[in-house]
């Protein structure tokens, strides 16, 4: 068993309730109401912009210049790829760009990227790199999956076919393939530290479904409403 497979079989629950989760399913069926589409895409947008930092900071990790240059020319592509997809959904959302720069993220959403970044500072390449794969990971799997879907929004089925597409599949899979040769010449210790890393990015990618679908906020602002609507 490959390591990557190992992490796979570690995370097997989390990653069920994640493909059939119902903001998935929604998307999958057509008929996910567009107001959690679109907080959704603003949680997303922040979370990407941290993204392509991550790998920025994986790249640095990097004592090999091609697997570097890699990260480096990945985090490019994969940011311009997935932030025009969302681009596109804004216009049709009607998002404006006072909302994106003044959007404030949910805590799951700051939270997984924090996460990130705790990575990225403290950990080494092979750490890093788990706790980035989740996201390629699950959204290629959910692509792939469900690659035969035909929601009759054409939101969704462009956001299920921008993850099945041979680019983003491909892409995913060399991820997986350089955690794999890094996990080759790491130690026991080191296989734990990574194999932590990837399963709490995994838990953050199901509660950012989670997050999404019930526009999940700051314990004081609920708590604002409340007071509100006494």
């Amino acid at each position: 068993m490959r390591f990557s497979e190992s992490l796979r079989e570690a995370t097997k629950q989390s990653w069920e309730l994640s493909l059939n989760h119902p903001f998935v399913q929604g998307i999958v069926r057509g008929d996910l109401p567009l107001e959690i589409f679109k907080n959704y895409i603003l949680q997303d947008i922040y979370y990407l912009k941290h993204y392509g930092k991550v790998h920025a900071f994986a790249a640095a990790h990097s004592d090999d210049f091609h697997v570097a240059a890699k990260l480096a020319e990945k985090a490019k592509k994969t940011a311009e790829a997935e932030l025009t997809v969302h681009k596109e959904h804004a216009e049709i959302l009607q998002i404006t760009d006072a909302e994106i720069e003044n959007f404030k993220p949910a805590p799951t959403a700051y939270a997984y990227t924090s996460h990130l970044y705790r990575a990225s500072l403290s950990g080494s390449l092979s750490q890093i790199i788990a706790a980035m794969l989740p996201c390629y990971w699950l959204y290629a799997d959910i692509g792939f999956t469900y690659k035969e879907a035909k929601p009759k929004e054409e939101i969704y089925q462009n956001w299920l076919n921008t993850y099945a597409s041979e680019w983003f599949q491909e892409s995913t899979q060399e991820m997986i393939d350089l955690l794999d040769e890094l996990a080759e010449k790491a130690s026991e210790t080191e296989k734990r530290k990574i194999k932590k890393q990837f399963i709490i990015a995994k838990e953050y990618e199901l509660a950012f479904w989670e997050m999404s679908y019930t526009f999940e906020t700051w314990l004081s602002e609920k708590q604002e409403t409340r007071r509100l609507f006494k």
